[in-house]
């Protein structure tokens, strides 16, 4: 495998739909597909996607039946920060395989929206002497995907010689992306914004937090029957 290009011997357009029943079917990864009344639909005029807890968590969940199903054996999880910490984490509890975490930057400005250059942390952050020879990397989306592109090349020239095989998991997969993940959940062929659920944290401060909270809290004692 190149140090810039995914792995290849697990076909790059994997369907989720092929593995698996009616019943725990996963969105094919042509159509972007959620469930929730809540959940905007997309279309050719669509510039943005807003994502429920519901829709985030369920996606995940999606993502380790896709990666279980594959047959594919991995030792272990590589996350990237910060948009990969919850499928991280959520993936190795379910696997019971070891999570490594790498930092990394590449949006600013305001409301994150501005691609700049790819800052990586100095190593990756684990409790293993050394990281696994099969390697599920994982993040939250490829947008252009040179993050995720030079992830992998990150990790070959640090741990190259440990490394056996690459493959890379996302929830989101947009058409512009110069890097096809290994596995995604969702093929978005119009390249919409996502709005994440967490993203509200990133404009709140301990004020607006503590306001937030004393309301839920009013709320939720009105609604106890007295």
């Amino acid at each position: 495998m190149s140090d810039l290009q995914a792995p290849t011997s697990q076909p790059s357009n994997f369907q989720a739909s092929s593995l698996q029943p009616p019943d725990l079917q996963a969105p094919d990864l042509q159509t972007q597909n959620f469930h929730d009344s809540d959940s905007q639909a997309l279309d050719s005029q669509t510039t943005d996607l807003y994502v429920t807890w519901s829709d985030y968590h369920r996606s995940i969940e999606q993502l380790a039946l896709m990666v279980h199903r594959s047959g594919w054996q991995f030792n272990q999880i590589v996350c990237l920060a910060k948009g990969g910490l919850r499928i991280g984490d959520i993936l190795c509890r379910i696997s019971d395989r070891p999570l490594a975490i790498l930092s990394t930057a590449s949006y600013g400005g305001e409301g994150n929206r501005t691609r700049g250059s790819i800052t990586f942390s100095k190593d990756l952050s684990m409790t293993t002497a050394n990281v696994g020879s099969h390697i599920l990397l994982v993040d939250d989306l490829v947008d252009s995907g040179q993050s995720l592109k030079r992830s992998i090349s990150w990790l070959q020239h640090k741990y190259g010689f440990y490394i056996d095989e690459i493959r890379t998991a996302v929830l989101w997969h947009k058409d512009c992306s110069v890097i096809e993940p290994d596995y995604a959940v969702h093929y978005l062929q119009n390249n919409p914004w996502i709005h994440q659920p967490f993203e509200k944290y990133e404009d709140m401060d301990w004020t607006l937090l503590a306001e937030t909270t004393e309301v839920a809290e009013v709320a939720k004692t009105a609604d106890i029957p007295g």
